[in-house]
Parts: C-alpha cells; structure tokens; sequence
C-alpha cells in the first residue's frame, strides 16, 4: 500500500498532530488557537449541501455520445456536424419524491438527466423515464411536489394529499396511468428509456426553427419491478439502482440508449393540434409515434463511475437552460419554468459558481464578467469585468446564435384551459395499449393507497378514471373493493 501524504490544513499548511487537540494542560480545557480543529470541525458540519427539492436521490456516471445518423439539415449545433463523432457526457439518474436517504426502488418516476460537454459549451438534457409529466403549468410545479413530500403535521408520506391533487387536476391522469403501472417501478436505471419529455427546437444553418422530442430507448431492454418485488428489495437493498449501475460499469459491461427524435415545423404542429384539438406544447401530452416518427440520431453509452460521488454527482447541477447554439426551446409552460427554476435552484444549493466546478465546467474555453461570490476558483483572473456598450447598437435578427424570431399571439393574460382540454384520450390510449396482466397490476398498485383516502376523494378519481376508458374505472373499483373497500 502506497504511503499516504502528509496531512495538511485545506491552506496547505502542515498539521503537526491529527490526533490530540491544544489544551491548557494534559487536563485543561481546548485552546481556540487550535485552528486545524476548527476547520476540521467547520468543514464536518457543512459537509452536507442542502439536498435537492425533487431528485434528491440519485446515480451518476460519465460517457460518450456518438452520431450515427445526420441530422444538419435541422441543427447547426456542431456535436451532430458529422457520423462518427463523439461527444463526451455525464449522467444523473434519479428518483424524484424521495429524500436523499429513500430506496432506489419506490414508485416514483426517475430523472434521465444528461449533460454533453461540446465543443460550444455544456448542452443538458434534463428530462424523465416518461414523456409525459403530472402537471402542465409551473406554477402548480410547488404545489404538487408538496403533495409527494410529507404532511406538515404528521411527517407522513399521504395518500390523501396525493390522490386529492390528482383526482382535481385530471391533466395528471396521463402520468398517474403510468406512475402506477409496471413502469413505476424501473428496475434499476439500465432497463428504462429516458426522454426530454418538454418539446424543445432545432435551428439549422439557414436559421429555420423545428421542434422536437427527445428519446432515449434503452439496448438493455425493458425492465421493471413487480411491486412486491420493488418493497421487499427497498428493505434489503435500499441502494438498488445504484449498485447496479456502478457494478455494471466497473464490470465493463456498458449500457448504452440509442437516441432517437421526433420532428415537427410549425405548420405541422398546428395541423396536428387543429385535427387533435391537442396543444403539441402540453406536457401532459405525447406525440404518438404514428403521427411523428422516431428518427435515429446516434447511440448514448456509459462507460466511466465516478471518482468521488459528492464531487462529481451530489454537486452535479444540470439546467435545461443550458442549449448550444443550433438548439432552442418552446412555448413549453413547464418548459419555461424549469428554465428559471433549475439553474435557481442550483445557485442556492450549491452555490453562485457551481459552473466552475470541474462536473459542471464547460470542456471549451468560456468567459464572461461574473465576478466574487462563494467557490471564485479563478475569477476571471486580470481580464475586465464588465463590457461596455456597443454605440452602434447589435445588428440582425432572432434571439441570438442565428435562432428565428418567435412570432407571439394573444394578449398577455393568466390563460386557463382546465376543463376545456381532453385530459382522457391519451390516458385511455396508455391503458389501451397494457396487456390484461399489466391492467390488473394497474388496478392493484392504484387500489393499494386509494384505499387509504375519504370517499369523495375515490370518487372524484374513479370518475377520471371511467372517462378514460370505462373498464379502467371498474378494474379499480374491483381492486378496491377487494381491499375492503365498496365504492359503488
């Protein structure tokens, strides 16, 4: 075993003893003086960031992502500019209700979040294992996290807040059917897809704008977890997913997602939703595959653990804010929150330059006037710290990087389209589309907490549920009822 280092203070000064404090006398009481103690108790009690809101608990690992089909003639954005290239990446695997110390194996949907170090800075594809999502607004976004975290009174995880949201916002129907099938239980992180779920745009070199979505299916195949199965390994083996993913890596074997996107122009979109009466922007919705195909783009691989997890994981902060030139966003609702709300969050959980940060940093040389704050590591060095202003003023148009304008409509105002929109269609297509066994696996999962809440709550559920198809409705209320509860 090699020798270790001299122990030193994190200034690098030498630590002539790592073992006893400075005290008056062989008795006496502990010297303030003692500043190696100091830090080394200072830096023990901060040695926990604050966790995250949602993801809280998650996997990382590094990879590479290589092109395999061309697709320059909807982006610019050099990391697709030829087959064969590679691009270097980083991913967060994560459940999403969970405190940092809950089982890997809870029903809950997963984080997909990753991050390509290119050539023009840090692209991060921040998404889920489903593409679709419970809500449609960011600002419902605090109020429905708040229902999957704890009773401000009891502390419990409940039921009742859960299924009292849901059952008055069927906008959530489309991932509830999905949260409480066999998919709400992934079995570890290799077996599932991944999705940007949100529509986000490609904008190509003669600055023409397309949307797209983003998927990530999985060579392994699918897998998931019985809902037994998924208890009784987060007794035994809390840290599931987590073993699974670095065992396999360290063992070579590398899993790999062939990356593939749906694309759409704008006339199409509004044709599609004209014909639909669906918004394409709604991220309670999906894109069905018969209406746009999936496109191969290149194959998504990880073949890297980390090194050191808090470092390298813990204080990962990815942002959807974060797109490369050739790349954009969309009218997105939730989209255009969580371009304020993650990059937000990541300033307050980590700090003002957690961009510099060797998991965070852009692998291309960057520079701007930021200065100070907490975590400096280089600021800025001599260069100067502010621009100056252009008297000639900035010519062209769009909103940077050769990106389109935006044509806007309407008045600005609070728009509402609950009760006006067809919440149903697409949670009975899901449902459709289960095998007997997975419809019956449906029914027990939802059965097992709707049991636990009031009558008017089931109700108010089941009533979502009968609108979707009516024989969802009555597998739940079978399943119910075998737990005990009549509903009608």
């Amino acid at each position: 075993m090699s020798q270790q280092p001299p122990i030193t203070t994190a200034s690098g000064i030498p630590v002539a003893d790592n073992q006893n404090s400075i005290t008056a006398g062989p008795r006496g009481p502990v010297l303030l003086q003692d500043f190696h103690l100091i830090e080394k108790l200072q830096h023990f009690n901060r040695e926990r960031i604050p966790e995250r809101v949602v993801h809280a608990k998650g996997s990382g690992a590094y990879g590479t992502f290589t092109v395999t089909h061309d697709i320059t003639r909807y982006t610019k954005a050099k990391l697709f500019s030829a087959i064969g290239k590679q691009t270097d990446t980083f991913v967060r695997f994560s459940t999403v209700g969970g405190e940092k110390g809950s089982a890997d194996t809870e029903r809950d949907p997963r984080g997909f979040a990753v991050r390509f170090y290119t050539e023009e800075g840090n692209w991060d594809l921040v998404g889920n294992n489903t593409p679709m999502f419970f809500i449609k607004d960011g600002i419902k976004f605090p109020d429905f996290i708040h229902t999957q975290k704890r009773d401000p009174q009891t502390n419990l995880k409940s039921p009742t807040m859960m299924f009292d949201f849901w059952s008055k916002a069927p906008e959530s129907l489309h991932q509830v059917t999905m949260l409480f099938s066999d998919r709400g239980t992934p079995d570890g992180y290799r077996h599932m897809d991944g999705f940007g779920s949100h529509t986000y745009s490609l904008i190509n070199e003669a600055g023409e704008r397309v949307y797209v979505k983003w998927h990530f299916k999985t060579r392994q195949g699918i897998k998931n977890l019985a809902a037994a199965d998924a208890t009784r390994i987060a007794g035994e083996d809390p840290d599931y997913a987590q073993r699974d993913l670095f065992g396999a890596i360290a063992a070579g074997n590398f899993p790999q997602w062939e990356v593939k996107i749906q694309v759409a122009t704008d006339a199409e979109l509004a044709a599609w939703g004209e014909r639909t009466g669906w918004n394409p922007f709604d991220l309670t919705k999906v894109w069905p595959h018969g209406d746009f195909p999936l496109q191969p783009v290149g194959v998504f691989e990880l073949n890297r653990n980390p090194v050191n997890y808090h470092a390298e994981v813990e204080q990962a902060a990815l942002s959807p804010s974060n797109a490369v030139p050739g790349m954009g966003y969309s009218p997105d609702k939730m989209l255009q929150a969580r371009l304020f709300a993650y990059h937000d969050a990541q300033l307050y959980r980590v700090g003002t330059n957690h961009q510099h940060l060797p998991v965070n940093a852009p692998r291309c040389p960057f520079h701007n006037q930021q200065r100070d704050g907490a975590m400096a590591i280089s600021n800025g060095g001599s260069a100067q710290n502010y621009a100056t202003v252009d008297a000639a003023g900035v010519h062209g148009k769009g909103m940077g990087h050769g990106e389109p304008e935006l044509a806007l409509a309407g008045a600005a105002a609070r728009y509402d389209g609950r009760g006006h929109e067809d919440d149903y269609t697409q949670a009975g297509n899901l449902f459709r589309l289960m095998p007997a066994q997975e419809r019956q696996n449906l029914f027990d999962n939802l059965a097992g907490p709707m049991s636990q809440v009031s009558d008017e709550i089931i109700q108010r559920q089941l009533g979502h549920f009968d609108k979707a198809d009516p024989a969802y409705g009555a597998g739940v209320r079978a399943a119910l009822k075998a737990r005990g509860r009549n509903v009608g």
